[in-house]
């Protein structure tokens, strides 16, 4: 055979691992080298790391925004400037939260943490920590009212206020009379005594000037004192709103014709104060004869100040009148009043309120025999 064809590997005396047994190749003196197996143990260790971290942020995740553990209706009280970790600690021993820790680590990852607000918050069974944080994070909390009625003294006004159990701190001093603001106040509680007080007086200004610089032209008052003070009689005098312009069309009347005004409500303020009138005490004779600078049967004009707290209604009253020639009036029997142009035609209205009295009085009588 010609061998000048043979392979160059059998020439070459040489033969292909694969086709004869020989020595696999060395592994690389690497592959044992201490600070291999300490990079790769660190990698397995990250890898298992993050995966446990993964998991426990899964499982705060739905603790943080599950079903919560309070069982019934809760109140939770966050005082001024509580840190976020007594709020959490705070909501987990009232059974509130779960785990004050999550709802720490909820609240800083949501940027939260610094805006939690003081006040009484309602929570509802079951509430979880994502809406209890976002709910104190909007201050939606409880509102409690504190009615103070049209009509009443500031003295009356601060008994009331000094015996709210939600208010806070001492009573501040007692403003002017007729300066605080008479409707339902909605306060959290915590909030100060000073504070709601400074509030309805403020709010109490405003409006008074806002609707004295809206007045009528020729009014018969030479400052915002004395409109006060008016305004003030035409509250203590009717109890209905839609009867005020009338009201102070009389006393508006009687002031330009120089007539005294003669209102009762006055002259109990000269003898009682600020405490009123008690309510068992009747009206004598001697009170309307009373010698004090408020008994408008005496004196000519408008008392020295308010006698009460008067509401938007009584003010806008007297700051647009009714036009009207009436210079009397008189209850009808029904919680309203009847008006009069003549001292004649008013004795007649007299006579019949009394008569409906003296009614009332026999039918009472007869139903308790």
């Amino acid at each position: 055979m010609d061998r000048r064809f043979e392979s160059s590997e059998a020439v070459a005396g040489t033969v292909p691992v694969g086709k004869r047994g020989g020595k696999p190749k060395r592994r690389s003196r690497f592959a044992h080298s201490p600070l291999v197996i300490f990079l790769n143990l660190c990698v397995s260790a990250a890898f298992f790391g993050v995966l446990a971290i993964g998991a426990v942020l899964y499982w705060g995740k739905g603790e943080f925004e599950d079903q919560g553990p309070l069982a019934e209706e809760a109140n939770f009280v966050v005082a001024r400037n509580s840190s976020l970790n007594s709020i959490a600690d705070g909501l987990e021993e009232r059974g509130v939260i779960s785990n004050a820790q999550i709802f720490k680590f909820g609240a800083r990852f949501a940027n939260l943490g610094s805006q939690l607000k003081a006040g009484e918050y309602a929570f509802d069974p079951g509430v979880s920590m994502r809406d209890v944080l976002e709910k104190i994070a909007r201050g939606e909390s409880v509102q409690h009212a504190i009615t103070i009625p049209e009509g009443w003294t500031v003295q009356r006004a601060f008994q009331r206020i000094a015996e709210s159990e939600v208010l806070t701190g001492p009573m501040p001093s007692l403003p002017p009379e007729g300066m605080l603001q008479a409707e339902t106040h909605l306060v959290q509680r915590g909030m100060t005594r000073e504070q709601l007080v400074e509030s309805m007086q403020q709010s109490q200004e405003a409006m008074v000037q806002e609707i004295w610089e809206g007045r009528d032209e020729g009014l018969p008052v030479e400052d915002i004192g004395q409109f006060v003070t008016l305004a003030s009689i035409v509250e203590r005098e009717t109890g209905v709103a839609s009867e005020r312009p009338h009201v102070a069309s009389v006393f508006i009347n009687r002031l330009r014709e120089g007539m005294r005004l003669q209102s009762d409500p006055t002259f109990l303020y000269g003898i009682y104060g600020g405490a009123g009138k008690p309510s068992e005490a009747p009206i004598t004779r001697s009170d309307i004869e009373s010698d004090t600078p408020y008994n408008t049967y005496r004196i000519g004009g408008l008392p020295p100040g308010p006698i009460a707290i008067p509401g938007r209604k009584a003010l806008e009253a007297v700051a647009h009148p009714l036009e009207t020639s009436d210079f009397y009036f008189v209850a009808d029997g029904t919680g309203g009043h009847v008006f009069a142009e003549t001292l004649d035609e008013h004795n007649r209205n007299v006579q019949k309120y009394r008569a409906i009295e003296r009614e009332r009085r026999a039918d009472a009588e007869q139903a308790t025999q």
